[in-house]
């Protein structure tokens, strides 16, 4: 299918931080991959990749907007979860 991919490679200061962020976004895998694009996530350690094969630059420049937008939200999650349990 590929003819446009990326791959994202996210370090975190921790395994537990990447493993956090990895079972946020990986409800999503399959959910939101179509004809025109596919992503595959793994995560070793504290590094989390996501591989996204795309068959046009349209449909590549969605699912990377898509991807980030949904690790962004997962991160600032995590933030305000761990703010919650420092103030405790």
């Amino acid at each position: 299918m590929s003819s446009h991919d990326a791959t994202l490679e996210l370090d975190y200061e921790s395994a537990s931080r990447a493993r956090l962020v990895a079972a946020s976004v990986a409800r999503e895998i399959g959910e939101i991959d179509d004809d025109r694009s596919q992503t595959t996530l793994r995560r070793d350690e504290e590094r989390l990749v996501l591989e996204i094969d795309a068959a046009d630059a349209v449909a590549l420049r969605a699912a990377l907007n898509t991807w980030f937008s949904l690790v962004d939200v997962a991160e600032r999650t995590a933030d305000a979860g761990e703010r919650v349990l420092e103030t405790r």
